[in-house]
């Protein structure tokens, strides 16, 4: 059906009628059974890469001098790479991912094993180098010199561990807070380079690779499926869909206290695949913007040829979009989330939405069908921080539900309100996004007030 509220007549010409949009969204939320199938592919490829020491004969070296750090250098080393491989594969955003796991079980994983992964690999490193040095009766420094000097691959292998470290140190919270989200991305970017240098090490010198012909044939296959993954998925398909859908600026609108709504217009957009509650990394093609990409909401779905995001000013990214001309180009890579109505198991929701993460509630208002009976709770400090709030009043009366505005301090206005204002929450699918804390704080709520896990849905809007 066509949007009560969206729909920007001033832009445009002729007609104002539009075709309802008719598209089956493809994103749904995890399963049980997807998510042990899923892990079970994972612990398979897991328990191959620990046999691997056993098959090149390590194991029976261990009693030899450096032999115990030897073994646990080479079995560190495997596991940690791995990890790294199944951290490329979980990054690729293949769809039949995002099916068995969610959106947010791609990204809670990935960031999962992105430590593990850095701590295993550099152990691998300090591990060799003083099995190497107890073997050849020198000190640990002395020995890293000479394995620099003499073994193939070493300084490419030496420069991607110092790049791991890198990343894992700008990646700490504390550290990661004060860093702007666009130069962690490009310094995240990074993580390939070096798995791309460490890669000729590992197959040319570790040991369960020399003279194991199938097992270099099986890791370089493995990995090459890993980046193919990659290229399609991160590359090739929103390439497709960007030219294919042409989209391009054609309003931005202040939507008060540093928010700005921004309409795009495109070709065939009722063949986008999208539902309510998703997101896309958008790229604004202008010289001094197009190299980055950044996740926003879209806050209406498509009515053809319109669609709509409303951003927040958080960084210098999204504090220039005030200012993009119109007419400027834009390209697509998704559409991501599980925060969608096909998540839901009960027959009525609870929507709860803090500041600007009213865009998913808004949009995912649109796919809830008639007489649904909705609540809908807009939480802010502010009153001029509800933004879209007579938007999603009037999407909610569509629907036959209630909408409540709670406006003031955490003190003046509790979490706990929300469950006295709606005493059946614990009957409803309760969907919530907003900032990390806020969705934190919103989740608790509704775990004490009898929300079942598999009710709780959330869209967390971080930095």
């Amino acid at each position: 059906m066509v949007s009560p509220t969206f729909y920007p007549r001033e832009l445009t010409s002729g007609s104002t009628t539009r075709a309802p949009r008719d598209v089956t969204p493809s994103r749904r939320g995890p399963s049980a059974p997807s998510f042990y199938a899923t892990l079970l592919v994972a612990g398979l490829g897991m328990g191959l890469t620990l046999g691997l020491p056993l098959v090149d004969g390590t194991w029976s070296e261990v009693h030899l001098q450096g032999g115990v750090m030897m073994f646990l250098g080479s079995t560190t080393g495997l596991v940690g790479t791995y990890l790294a491989l199944l951290m490329v594969v979980l990054a690729s955003r293949a769809p039949a991912l995002e099916r068995m796991l969610g959106q947010d079980g791609v990204i809670h994983w990935h960031r999962q094993l992105a430590p593990w992964t850095i701590l295993l690999i550099a152990a691998h490193a300090v591990l060799l180098t003083f099995a190497y040095a107890e073997s050849a009766h020198q000190g640990a420094w002395a020995e890293f010199g000479t394995l620099l000097r003499t073994f193939p691959n070493m300084v490419t292998a030496t420069v991607a561990l110092g790049i791991m470290l890198l990343i894992g140190l700008v990646s700490i919270r504390q550290i990661r807070t004060r860093i702007p989200r666009e130069r962690w991305w490009l310094l995240h970017l990074l993580m390939y380079a070096a798995l791309i240098l460490a890669f000729a090490h590992e197959v040319v010198l570790g040991p369960s690779f020399v003279r194991h012909p199938v097992a270099q044939v099986s890791w370089t296959v493995a990995w090459l499926l890993a980046a193919a993954l990659m290229l399609t998925y991160r590359v090739g398909v929103p390439l497709y869909r960007s030219l294919h859908h042409r989209l391009r600026i054609v309003a931005v609108t202040p939507e008060g206290s540093g928010v700005v709504s921004i309409v795009l217009e495109g070709r065939d957009l009722e063949h986008l695949a999208i539902s309510g509650g998703q997101f896309f990394e958008w790229r604004i093609l202008t010289p001094t913007m197009w190299w980055q990409a950044h996740p926003f909401t879209v806050s209406a779905l498509p009515q053809p040829p319109y669609m709509r995001i409303t951003v927040q000013a958080t960084g210098s990214f999204t504090r220039a979009l005030a200012h993009v001309p119109v007419g400027t180009s834009v390209a697509i890579e998704g559409p991501y989330g599980a925060f969608t109505v096909h998540a839901q198991r009960r027959r009525h929701s609870l929507l709860i939405a803090g500041g600007v993460g009213v865009t998913a509630v808004r949009s995912l208002l649109e796919d809830l069908p008639p007489k649904s009976r909705p609540v809908v709770v807009l939480r802010a400090t502010r009153d001029d921080e509800l933004f879209l709030a007579d938007e999603v009043e009037e999407l909610v009366r569509f629907r036959k539900g209630v909408t409540h505005r709670l406006v003031g301090s955490r003190r003046q206005v509790p979490m706990e309100m929300i469950a006295q204002l709606v005493p059946d929450i614990a009957k409803r699918d309760v969907y919530v996004s907003g900032s990390v804390e806020f969705v934190h704080a919103a989740m608790s709520m509704a775990r004490r007030a009898g929300v079942a896990p598999d009710a709780l849905h959330h869209e967390a809007y971080a930095i």
